[in-house]
C-alpha cells in the first residue's frame, strides 16, 4: 500500500498563505487570515452576532454574505454602520458591538 499524501486546497493550487494575525471585537483579540472579511474572521472565531437591533435589542450578524441586507452592520476603527461582510479584515482592526443606529455617543 502506498501512503496517500493529505491534499488540501491549499497544497492543490501550490498556495502560500500569508500568517495569521489579530483583529479584536469588544476588546477580545481574535485571529483573522489575509484575505478574509471581518464577517468571515468573526464567524471563524464562533463569533455569531455583532450588532443589536434599535428596537428591540436583537442580535445580529451576517446573514447575506454579500452586502445586501445590512444586517453585519458594526463599528469598526470608530466608525459604525460598516458592512463586516465587504470589509477586509487588517491587522489591528478593531470591530466594536454595534448598538441600535450606530450613533449614540457621536458628536453630531
Amino acid at each position: 500500500m502506498s501512503r496517500r499524501r493529505r491534499r488540501t486546497p491549499a497544497a492543490l493550487v501550490r498556495a502560500r498563505p500569508e500568517p495569521a494575525f489579530e483583529i479584536s471585537l469588544d476588546g477580545r483579540p481574535l485571529p483573522a487570515l489575509p484575505g478574509q472579511s471581518l464577517a468571515a474572521a468573526l464567524w471563524a472565531a464562533g463569533v455569531l452576532s455583532w450588532r443589536r437591533t434599535r428596537g428591540s435589542g436583537r442580535p445580529r450578524g451576517a446573514f447575506c454574505g454579500i452586502g445586501s441586507c445590512y444586517d453585519c452592520l458594526a463599528t469598526v476603527n470608530g466608525t459604525p454602520n460598516q458592512r463586516a461582510c465587504l470589509i477586509p479584515a487588517r491587522p489591528g482592526d478593531t470591530v466594536t458591538t454595534q448598538e441600535g443606529h450606530g450613533h449614540a455617543g457621536l458628536a453630531v
